[in-house]
């Protein structure tokens, strides 16, 4: 239970048992404290051997208003800062030139996203604060299994047939067109499907059809991120039995893999495509293409021979 000040209210009945002539064991019982608060209480505030409820209050409020943090804005400051920032200098040289040990250049940032920088906002940075953390605008749903509880042999690509899912999608103001991408974590071999739209139903049928597609074992895990297509997930893993983990937020690098292969999809259809309107056949030749180009980190085996060769062993 968090500590909680004395009320007016309980320093009134101490000021009245303690003139009754009630031990502090006695007065910290009655008032359901433990006797080292009231002890305390009563050499904090007391004036004398008088402990008087309206003048310990008094003190009380008065010292209260000299708590918590001092902060460092002033007006003053605030305006050589905002100075500073029209003349282009970044948060670090400020600090750097003018306020060395003295502030950090990310109470300058902070100030400026509290707005606390008068006719100065984002848009004075160079990135035109570009660089915060960006707000989660597709909604939210309780995810599964987090990516810190993915056994090790997965995350060092030892085993297969553990994947990695995402979406690749039309451009803003096309249709709701969209591509399911799979990559399997230790051969790199790459899949994508063509959905209607990014729902969760699209991706639970995606991944459905792919599962069915696989033999036995080809299909055990798979990584994704905290996109609401993959709130199907408890379906997924309850049909298909399949184990889903969960990606950090904006950690695209803890599913690099299927990452760079959309980059190299999107090669043959580019952002401004509209995946609606694309063919099953061109999906295919693309992945064709991906698929039948040798890899370094394969030995020069390109992804369809080694993912052959992990099917192979299956059997």
């Amino acid at each position: 239970m968090s500590y909680q000040h004395l009320t007016t209210f309980e320093r009134a009945r101490i000021e009245t048992l303690r003139s009754a002539g009630v031990s502090m064991r006695g007065i910290a019982r009655r008032i359901e404290r433990h006797v080292s608060t009231v002890s305390r209480e009563i050499r904090r505030n007391a004036a004398g051997r008088q402990y008087s409820a309206e003048k310990a209050e008094s003190i009380y409020q008065e010292r209260r208003t000299h708590c918590g943090r001092i902060g460092k804005w002033t007006p003053e400051l605030a305006m050589i800062l905002s100075e500073k920032l029209a003349a282009t200098w970044s948060p670090e040289q400020i600090i750097g030139r003018c306020f060395q040990g003295k502030l950090s250049f990310k109470t300058i940032y902070r100030w400026l996203y509290q707005r606390l920088l008068p006719e100065t906002d984002t848009r004075s940075l160079r990135h035109k604060g570009k660089r915060q953390k960006p707000k989660e605008t597709r909604g939210r749903f309780n995810i599964g299994t987090s990516i810190r509880k993915r056994p090790k042999s997965i995350r060092k690509r030892h085993t297969f047939g553990h994947w990695e899912l995402d979406t690749v999608v039309s451009s803003r103001g096309k249709s709701k067109g969209c591509l399911a991408t799979f990559v399997e974590r230790k051969t790199r071999w790459y899949v994508a499907l063509k959905m209607k739209d990014r729902s969760a139903g699209a991706m639970a049928q995606a991944v459905s059809t792919l599962h069915r597609q696989l033999p036995a074992g080809a299909f055990r895990t798979a990584t994704v991120d905290r996109g609401k297509e993959f709130a199907c997930y408890k379906t997924l893993e309850q049909t298909l039995g399949i184990s889903i983990y969960f990606a950090d937020p904006y950690a695209s690098w803890q599913r690099g893999s299927n990452e760079n292969a959309n980059g190299l999809l999107r090669e043959f259809f580019p952002k401004r495509t509209d995946l609606a309107l694309i063919s099953g056949e061109s999906v295919r030749q693309a992945l064709s293409l991906i698929n039948q180009r040798p890899r370094k980190c394969l030995g020069w085996k390109t992804t369809h021979e080694a993912f052959q060769e992990e099917l192979l062993h299956l059997n």
